[in-house]
């Protein structure tokens, strides 16, 4: 597989900031030429549960209906929230939206604030990696097959029509957020093309990654096949943030994602863009 070119990516939590914040900061992304942005999937604010939270997948429908380059997600779903048959037609519908610029960040779900208020089960964690494992299955099926059928021991789909089926062929990149060595990467290289790290030092990045590597050589998957990603969340100055990036692309990271400062506008777009980006291509 040719070597992959870094990609630089913004993301814009809701809890930051108001939806017309958002769509500033992500069509001055998508005009600068960020590579990706990012929502994340939240029912409650974390910074303060009382404050204002936009629900992600409706945010994310609008953003990319209004962007025309940019490939937009959010950092990641909580599986917990949506049967996967369910998530996998919102997933469709805007993939098919976007012209087929999609990318499916998904993970096992974790806060628990949200789903005690809002009535979700909250499963203990190893239960949670295992539905996400069926959740990327029966997702995968829906995609691809006429007619699928997945008998899982948490769901199930019966000779389910899903139409049309996404744009990207076979379906859109399955990106995966999460860092349990035993568990959680192995359901990546199971299913993932893209693997997110989102705190930790270059030193742990590289150690998973070779993590990674064993489980996917223990599936029949060539390692290269999956990307591997770093966001960056905890505030850092912007030659700070730089060189942080640069650490984690030598020890393998190749798409990298920085938060969008706060107020989200086009100018701290711009920001991100001029200080920290240009800095890590040099």
């Amino acid at each position: 597989m040719a070597e992959r070119r870094v990609r630089f990516g913004i993301k814009t939590a809701q809890m930051g900031g108001s939806y017309e914040g958002m769509r500033d900061a992500w069509l001055a992304a998508d005009e600068l030429g960020f590579d990706t942005a990012w929502g994340h999937d939240h029912l409650l604010n974390q910074e303060d549960i009382s404050a204002p939270e936009d629900e992600g997948w409706t945010a994310l429908a609008a953003l990319l209906a209004l962007t025309t380059r940019i490939r937009g997600g959010l950092m990641v779903t909580a599986n917990t929230f949506r049967h996967p048959a369910v998530l996998a037609k919102m997933c469709t519908t805007i993939d098919v939206i976007s012209g087929g610029r999609l990318e499916v960040g998904m993970g096992a779900g974790w806060f628990e604030d949200e789903h005690h208020q809002y009535g979700l089960a909250l499963p203990p964690p190893g239960e949670r990696i295992r539905r996400l494992d069926e959740a990327c299955q029966i997702m995968k099926a829906l995609w691809t097959e006429p007619r699928a059928t997945v008998e899982g021991e948490y769901y199930q789909v019966r000779q389910a029509y899903h139409e049309p089926k996404p744009v990207q062929k076979p379906y859109p990149p399955l990106v995966i957020g999460g860092g349990g060595e035993k568990l959680t990467l192995h359901v990546v290289a199971r299913h993932a093309d893209e693997w997110n790290m989102a705190k930790g030092t270059p030193e742990e990045f590289r150690h998973k990654c070779a993590v990674l590597d064993e489980h996917c050589r223990a599936v029949g998957r060539d390692p290269a096949a999956i990307e591997r990603s770093i966001q960056f969340l905890a505030p850092a100055s912007d030659a700070e943030l730089a060189q942080q990036a640069r650490d984690f692309v030598a020890a393998g990271a190749t798409h990298v994602i920085f938060a969008c400062p706060q107020p989200f506008n086009a100018a701290n777009a711009r920001r991100v863009w001029e200080q920290v980006v240009s800095r890590v291509r040099e």
